[in-house]
């Protein structure tokens, strides 16, 4: 699965280079030249990852929007690479301090920087990546779109697919509604919290022929908890 990066990049060279690889990887960019751009496509829209610079115009580092990121709830949990052309260990850790979750320097290869953003995103947000994932018999396969259980072949609908996808990269946690809508159908959807239930009642239906049903719970109060380790 391909995720959406916002590439916040005052250099216009290295933003293009970085753009036009990671859209020839299949990833949707947003670019920002600056904080306050970068604020503005993160208000529409929450990226599957930050590709922040370190240094940046305006006298507002790199590092400080990461804290600032870190410190929103809504945005806490994107993934941030930090770029610089600094490579000074104590630049790399004020950038790791902030919140970033790797260090690229510069200049790099664009294959080095697509390696990084691939094990960062297989680390934070799983359910983005093409890896397959297995729990208790149940298989769901992104690169083929397939999901069996206990080798048998089980029918999603796209919806029910990425419920899934998320549960299983995000087991024995317990999701709020609210917090399922934004992971699967992104926070700039407006849709009833309900709607949730009703693709859960559909899930369900769908995995209770192999008898994996039973792995989503209902958490009275709270939410939806899928149980299970992967294997």
């Amino acid at each position: 699965m391909v995720g959406s990066i916002l590439v916040v990049e005052d250099e216009p060279a290295i933003q293009e280079l970085i753009a036009v690889n990671l859209e020839h990887a299949g990833h949707q960019v947003l670019r920002a030249g600056n904080v306050p751009e970068a604020r503005l496509l993160i208000r529409d829209e929450l990226p599957d990852l930050v590709l922040l610079d370190l240094m940046l115009p305006g006298g507002a580092p790199g590092s400080a929007f990461a804290y600032e990121l870190r410190a929103d709830e809504r945005t806490r949990d994107i993934p941030i690479i930090m770029l610089t052309a600094r490579d000074q260990e104590q630049d790399k850790v004020a950038g790791l301090d902030a919140g970033a979750d790797d260090y690229v320097t510069k200049p790099f290869a664009p294959r080095e920087l697509l390696a990084r953003i691939k094990a960062v995103m297989r680390r934070r947000a799983p359910q983005l990546t093409d890896d397959a994932v297995e729990i208790a018999g149940l298989r769901l396969d992104p690169a083929s779109h397939r999901v069996t259980g206990d080798g048998r072949q089980i029918a999603l609908g796209p919806t029910e697919f990425r419920l899934l996808h998320f549960f299983m990269t995000h087991p024995e946690r317990v999701y709020s509604r609210t917090r399922v809508l934004d992971e699967v159908w992104g926070d700039h959807v407006f849709v009833e919290d309900r709607t949730v239930d009703v693709h859960i009642r559909r899930l369900r239906m769908a995995l209770e022929p192999t008898g994996h049903d039973g792995l989503v719970e209902t958490v009275r109060g709270a939410g939806y908890r899928f149980c299970g380790k992967p294997a």
